[in-house]
This record gives structure tokens, C-alpha cells and sequence, in this order.
């Protein structure tokens, strides 16, 4: 079977496509035949050893998968051949076979594309687990969400939205904030063009956010904590604009606000009810409508290292998916 490499560390060019030998499912596992791959910028910190979590070379980006049920390992009776599966991999979904643990799998209901279940896991998994379980968003409050129009950021507004919340959304460009507007949002700030922190205030009475979902990190993070809410929320989810920003502790202090780290994966593994339970609900939004996973681009297998430069150089809206 062919897959997409990692041998040595590096960016989008250490990846190699070559051939290599089917995996077989041990007892509790399903081998899925790979339909879609979805990628996210922790695939570039993976590809340089520099995620929380460092798989042994040489191995496959791609997180997040959903496909066909091959064969199932001893002592798996909840899936059968041909089952249409999503489920997160953590790494070696760009390959056209991949094993995973079938405690971890979600049947994909009808009406729901392979491409957009393939997206849904890290993104959306992590925008309700942050908005919902760590955020405690309520319906009628402001969310502003840092870096709105990359994958995560559409995920963030979307279900924004659905939890009833007021969407601010941020980005650094008039052709970024449209795809925002269309994904719901109902406010839009050019960060690279406006004072962040003055136009949080200016949109919300003065107030401030209730709740910041922040994708980005860098110079972004600090004028944002300063245009919160009293008792807001900072939801700390990525660094995707470089660096890892060095916070004033005293504002959290003057502001009564709250900062907490949103871990998907960790949150997957530690509590994995409540996880399923919030997949569960994201798989039924989708199939009624009330989430419409906005897919950038689609990649074959071939050009997984196009797909990821994508993303390593912030040019990517919405998911990026690699079909096998």
C-alpha cells in the first residue's frame, strides 16, 4: 500500500510517498481503508518534533480519518466490513490502510460526507470541548475567536453559533473575514488593520468578550486579553501565528477573568465518555444542517507535502483533506 512518510524530522519536504506493508489489526482493532485525511497545523509540529506528543520514525501525518471498515481484530463486534467509520489517529492517517482502536471509532451517519467527518474530530472536537466544557459558553454571550478562518477558527464560530452565542470572529484579511461571515459570524475585526483590543470594546458596548478562543497566539493574545469581559474567559487552543505569547499575570487579576488550555487530545484520552458524547453531537449537527464543516481544499495522497505547506505558510481557509 502507499503511503505519505515522515523519515526524518522536518517541514513539508522531509515527506516521501512510497510503499510499504499492510498493517494488520490486532485483537480490539479495525483496519480502515483510508477515504480522507483530514490535516491541521499540528501536523507541522509533529513533522518537527516539536507536538506534545513525538511519534517513532518514520510515520504518516494526518489525525483524523474516516473510511471504510477492512477487517476487524478478535473480539470486535460493534463494526463489519464496509462500515463507513471517522475516528482520531493522532498520526498515519495519510496512507491508504491504517489501524485504530475500535473503542475510539463513530459510525458515520448518512448524510454526512467522508470529507467532512474527516474534519470533524480535532477541529470541531476541540471547539466544543473549549467552548462548552472549558468556556461554559452561554447562549446570548460574545465569543471572539482569534484566527477565524482557518479550520479551527470556522469550527469555533460554527459552534459558536449553535451554543447561542454572539460570534465575533478575527483574521487578517477582508477575503478571510468573508468566509467567516458566511460560517455565521456576526461581527468581523481585521486585526492586522484595527486595534484589536479597541474593537472588541467598540463591539461589544465596552464591555468586552465574554469568552476568546485564541488560535494564534503571538502579538494577538495580550491586546485581546485586554478587550475581555469582567469574569471572561481566555481559551488558550494554539500558536499558529509563531510565537508562544508571554502573558501579564496582573491582567487576569484586574479583569476577574479566567485563562484555560484547551488539550484535545489529552481531553480524548483521559475522558473519553465525554468525548464521544460530544462527537455524538457534533455527527447530529452536521447531518441536520446546523454545521456546515467548510472544506478548502482536497489534495491526493501524492501531494500531502503541498497540502501541508499550506499550512506552515498560514494559506489555508477552512480544512485541508487528503483523499488516498
Amino acid at each position: 500500500m502507499k503511503a505519505i512518510l515522515c523519515k526524518t524530522l522536518g517541514g513539508a519536504e522531509s515527506l516521501v510517498l512510497e510503499d510499504i506493508r499492510m498493517p494488520e489489526p490486532q485483537a480490539g482493532d479495525v483496519l480502515i481503508r483510508v477515504t480522507a485525511a483530514a490535516l491541521n497545523f499540528l501536523d507541522t509540529l509533529i513533522l518537527r518534533g516539536r507536538y506534545q506528543f513525538k511519534p517513532d520514525l518514520p510515520f504518516s501525518p494526518g489525525s483524523e480519518i474516516a473510511g471504510r471498515v477492512e477487517r476487524v481484530g478478535e473480539g470486535v463486534d460493534a463494526f463489519a466490513p464496509g462500515d463507513r467509520v471517522m475516528g482520531y489517529a493522532r498520526f498515519n492517517g495519510c496512507r491508504e490502510y491504517t489501524v485504530l482502536p475500535a473503542e475510539g471509532l463513530l459510525i458515520i451517519p448518512d448524510g454526512v460526507s467522508d470529507e467532512a467527518a474527516s474534519g470533524l474530530t480535532i477541529t470541531y472536537g476541540t471547539a466544543i470541548h473549549g467552548l462548552k466544557d472549558r468556556g461554559r459558553l452561554k447562549p446570548g454571550e460574545t465569543l471572539a475567536v482569534l484566527g477565524a478562518s482557518g479550520g479551527a477558527g470556522l469550527a469555533a464560530v460554527e459552534i459558536g453559533k449553535a451554543l447561542g452565542a454572539r460570534v465575533i470572529a478575527c483574521a487578517s484579511s477582508a477575503e478571510k473575514l468573508a468566509v467567516c461571515q458566511q460560517h455565521g459570524a456576526d461581527v468581523l475585526i481585521n486585526y492586522d488593520a484595527e486595534d484589536l483590543k479597541e474593537a472588541l470594546r467598540a463591539h461589544t458596548g465596552g464591555a468586552g468578550a465574554d469568552v476568546i478562543y485564541d488560535c494564534v497566539g503571538d502579538r494577538y493574545a495580550e491586546p485581546a486579553l485586554r478587550g475581555i469581559a469582567w469574569a471572561g474567559r481566555y481559551l488558550v487552543v494554539g500558536f499558529a501565528a509563531g510565537e508562544i505569547p508571554r502573558i501579564p499575570l496582573n491582567l487576569l487579576l484586574l479583569k476577574g477573568c479566567e485563562m484555560a488550555g484547551v488539550f484535545f487530545g489529552r481531553f480524548a484520552e483521559m475522558e473519553p465518555e465525554a468525548h464521544a458524547r460530544n462527537m455524538r453531537q457534533l455527527l447530529a449537527w452536521c447531518q441536520d444542517g446546523t454545521l456546515r464543516p467548510h472544506i478548502g481544499q482536497v489534495f491526493p495522497l501524492a501531494e500531502t507535502a503541498k497540502a501541508i505547506a499550506m499550512l506552515e505558510q498560514r494559506k489555508a481557509v477552512g480544512k485541508i483533506i487528503v483523499r488516498p
